[in-house]
C-alpha cells in the first residue's frame, strides 16, 4: 500500500520537540515501512533539516509550519493555512491519515488521488466533524472521543472505531534499576506544565501529604515543558507552581525538571517511578493518556483523575487508583490515594504488575499489525479488527 501521514502544523517529525501524536505516528510510520509499504510523512520544516529525505524507510516531506498559539481561533486559522499548503503537495496514495483539523473537510472530494481519508482526533472534537463527509475511518483514541464524534456527525458511526494510542511497551518494560529498601517512594508526573493538567492540584495534594504522619519517605518529581509553543503555560506559571511546592514541602523532597524528548531517556525516567500521578482536569482536552500508559508499561502504579478517557485502560483497584477531581476536596482525595500507595508497598506492586500487563496491547508492533489489517480492509476485501475494538 501507499500510505501518506499528515501531521499538524507546529511540531517536527522526527519528534525532536515532543508531541504524543508526532512520537506515535513517527514510530508507526517506521513500523509500516518495515512491513513493505510505501510511507510518506508530511510534517513541519525544522531548523536545517532537509525538506525531503528518507529515514528508516519513511519518505519525509517537510513544509513551512507555525508555532502553537495561545488562542484557539489563531490555531484554527494556522491549521487552515497549513491544510491548504499540504493539499497542494500530497502524493497519490491508497490512504491518507490526517492529523490536521480542516484538511479532511475537502480532501476526499477535491483530491481523491490522495487516497481514502483516515482521521485520528488528537484532541477532543470541537465541531469540525460535522463538516466531514468522505471519511473512510475515524480512529478514536477513547470511548468519550468516539461519543463526541458521533454527537457531531452520527453518519460517521459505521467508520468510527476505538484504537487507543500505541506505546513502546517493549522498551518501557525493561528491567527497572536496582534500588535499596531505604530509598523514598518516588511519585512522578510528566506532561505539559499547564493548569489544565492538574499540576496545581498535585501541589496542593503534596502539601496535604506532607502533613500526614507514619508515612515512609517519599519524593515528588515533575517533568515537562513550560513553553507556550510546546503547550505549556509559560515561565511565569512554572515560577508560581514552584512557589506552591516550596510553601509546604521540605527542600529535597520535590523537583520540577525540563521535558525529556528522547524515548530511551524518557523510559529511564519512568522506570525510576513507583507511582505515576496524572491529575488532569482537562475533560474537554484529554483523549487517551499516553503518559499514563507509558508509565504503566514501565512498572509504575497509576493514580489518575476520574476522566472518562482514562477508564478505557485504568481499572480502579485492579491496575491503578482513580480519585474524584471534581469536588472541593479533590486535593485531599488525591493525597489520600497517594498516601495509600506510599504506605502499602504490596498494593503498589500488585497494581503496577497488573498495569504493565494490561497496556501490552498497545505495543507498537501489535498496534501496527492491527492497524495494517484495518487499512487493508479499507482498500480491499480483507477483514480485521483494531486494538481497542471489542470484537
Amino acid at each position: 500500500m501507499k500510505i501518506t501521514i499528515v501531521m499538524g502544523f507546529f511540531l517536527p517529525v522526527p519528534p525532536e520537540s515532543g508531541g504524543a501524536t508526532e512520537k506515535s505516528w513517527h514510530r508507526l510510520a517506521i513500523e509500516l515501512a518495515a512491513r513493505g509499504h510505501e510511507v510518506t510523512l508530511v510534517s513541519r520544516c525544522w531548523r536545517k533539516w532537509p525538506n525531503r529525505e528518507t529515514l528508516q524507510g519513511v519518505r519525509h516531506q517537510r513544509l513551512p509550519g507555525f508555532d502553537h498559539r495561545r488562542k484557539l481561533w489563531q490555531n484554527l486559522l494556522l491549521d487552515f493555512i497549513w491544510s491548504g499548503r499540504v493539499h497542494r503537495q500530497l502524493p497519490a496514495a491508497d490512504l491518507v491519515v490526517v492529523h490536521a483539523v480542516t484538511l479532511p473537510v475537502w480532501l476526499g472530494r477535491l483530491r481523491p488521488s490522495a487516497g481514502k481519508v483516515v482521521v485520528m482526533p488528537g484532541r477532543m472534537p470541537k465541531g469540525q466533524y460535522r463538516w466531514y463527509r468522505r471519511i473512510a475511518r475515524v480512529l478514536a483514541t477513547s470511548t468519550p472521543v468516539r461519543e463526541r464524534v458521533l454527537v457531531e456527525n452520527p453518519a460517521l458511526d459505521p467508520v468510527t472505531q476505538i484504537v487507543g494510542y500505541p506505546i513502546d511497551w517493549s522498551l518501557l518494560s525493561r528491567a527497572r534499576p536496582a534500588r535499596s529498601g531505604t530509598e523514598p517512594v518516588t511519585i512522578g508526573f510528566t506532561g505539559r506544565l499547564h493548569p489544565e493538567k492538574g499540576v496545581e492540584l498535585l501541589a496542593a495534594a503534596a502539601r496535604q501529604l506532607a502533613t500526614m504522619t507514619n508515612l515512609p519517605p517519599w519524593r515528588l518529581v515533575l517533568c515537562g515543558p513550560e513553553d507556550v509553543a510546546a503547550g505549556g503555560a509559560g515561565s511565569q506559571f512554572r515560577v508560581q507552581l514552584e512557589r506552591q511546592f516550596r510553601a509546604g514541602l521540605p527542600d529535597g523532597t520535590w523537583s520540577v525538571r525540563p521535558p525529556i524528548y528522547r524515548e530511551d531517556a524518557l523510559a529511564d525516567f519512568y522506570r525510576t517511578l513507583d507511582v505515576f500521578c496524572y491529575p488532569s482536569l482537562a475533560a474537554q482536552g484529554e483523549t487517551f493518556g499516553v503518559a499514563i500508559a507509558e508509565a504503566m508499561a514501565a512498572g509504575a502504579a497509576p493514580v489518575v483523575s476520574d476522566l472518562a478517557c482514562f477508564r478505557d485502560f485504568v481499572r480502579p483497584g485492579v491496575n491503578g487508583l482513580v480519585f474524584d477531581h471534581s469536588g472541593p476536596d479533590a486535593a485531599m482525595k488525591l493525597a489520600d490515594a497517594l498516601a495509600t500507595l506510599v504506605r502499602d508497598s504490596s498494593l503498589r506492586q500488585a497494581l503496577a504488575a497488573a498495569a504493565q500487563v494490561d497496556v501490552q496491547r498497545y505495543d507498537f508492533p501489535r498496534y501496527a499489525e492491527a492497524l495494517l489489517g484495518d487499512f487493508k480492509r479499507l482498500v480491499g476485501p480483507e477483514q480485521s479488527s483494531l486494538p481497542g475494538d471489542p470484537s
